[in-house]
């Protein structure tokens, strides 16, 4: 049977690919997708034509994009990380034929895994598969940020996700996927207050649904708001930690206005566009605040080898199964047929279609 991939041809051409199955070699594993999460952030990137990998080299011994052949080129022919399928055949110890598993290879029905190069994570028989499409990628992305914001505070001492959140007053500037999740973790995880800030209504109700609280930055000023409602002494007002979850410039700035002074944004967006709107003369430069980048690609130095990426998906699995009704309920607003991606991320790169959370069914 042949398999089908979601392909990008070009900036707003999308088409599903038919092809052979890879044959089944000693070591490997065969799977049939289940579900695919669709990332309306980085996975975007590629239908709009906005990632600096489809224009620029990126090189990895120096850390820089120049110059050159693009990293990526069109056709994109892996697009997506948050898949959930069953084994359907075994040649590995790893797997058994019926597991099923969270795993990271793009939008396609099919797809052959090598343990020893695929990140594989078995899911438990106690959680809904569907939410599974967080498990391997998504909600460590969200965790580490929390992991981040621990190391900010104790350096390599962190014990737990908790150390940089527990009984103090937290911002989540963006209520898309990865903002409501973080906020979800920053809950579990004994903030004193968390609020989510986004502009959009649907995504504020839907942070609402979750059991977070919300505030609307067009109405009024939300680092007025925040500052006159969180006082820790003198001269000393707001968050103590913001998680910037929105990929646009103007969030940069608000996450940066509602800190207390000294105090710090881990930072887990995607700015397509650069930065250009972030001031650096005024609050980031007069209250002496701290900026960090909680990247997945690396948890904070020295905590490598006790924060692995299994840990931060274990984490995971334990949030969605206190969450796991009401993220189902409220956080996925669509689960579309496989057949439709083309035309759903056609219709989310050219803001057509808005959804805060979708999933391919297969």
């Amino acid at each position: 049977m042949s398999e089908r991939v979601v392909v990008v041809d070009g900036p707003g051409r999308v088409q599903i690919r038919s092809e052979e199955p890879e044959t089944l070699r000693d070591g490997t594993f065969r799977v049939r997708t289940l579900y695919s999460g669709v990332s309306t952030g980085t996975e975007l990137s590629y239908v709009k034509g906005t990632n600096p990998y489809l224009s620029a080299r990126f090189d990895a011994g120096l850390g820089l994009f120049r110059p050159g052949e693009p990293s990526t080129p069109y056709p994109v022919t892996r697009l997506g990380y948050m898949e959930v399928a069953t084994v359907a055949e075994s040649r590995t110890p790893a797997v058994a034929p019926g597991d099923v598993v969270a795993m990271a290879y793009g939008h396609r029905t099919g797809y052959v895994a090598d343990p020893l190069a695929d990140r594989v994570v078995p899911l438990p028989g106690d959680l809904d598969p569907a939410l599974g499409v967080y498990v391997a990628h998504m909600g460590p992305i969200c965790a580490n940020g929390l992991l981040h914001a621990a190391a900010d505070a104790f350096g390599t001492q962190v014990r737990g996700l908790g150390d940089g959140v527990a009984g103090r007053r937290v911002a989540v500037v963006g209520a898309g996927a990865v903002g409501l999740l973080t906020a979800l973790f920053v809950q579990r995880h004994g903030a004193q207050d968390v609020v989510v800030l986004d502009e959009t209504s649907r995504r504020r109700a839907v942070a609402e649904a979750l059991g977070l609280a919300t505030l609307d930055p067009a109405a009024g000023d939300p680092a007025v708001a925040l500052k006159t409602r969180w006082r820790h002494g003198p001269g000393d007002r707001g968050a103590d930690v913001v998680f910037q979850c929105r990929g646009q410039a103007s969030a940069l700035h608000l996450a940066l206005r509602l800190l207390r002074p000294q105090g710090t944004v881990i930072d887990l967006a995607f700015y397509q566009a650069g930065a250009d709107e972030v001031r650096l003369g005024e609050e980031f430069h007069h209250n002496g605040l701290s900026l960090r980048c909680a990247q997945i690609g690396r948890v904070p130095r020295g905590l490598a080898a006790v924060w692995d990426r299994e840990r931060l998906s274990a984490e995971t699995v334990e949030l969605l199964r206190v969450y796991g009704d009401v993220v189902r309920k409220h956080l996925v607003t669509a689960v579309v047929p496989f057949d439709e991606a083309p035309v759903l991320l056609t219709a989310l790169a050219e803001r057509r279609r808005q959804e805060v959370s979708v999933i391919l069914e297969c």
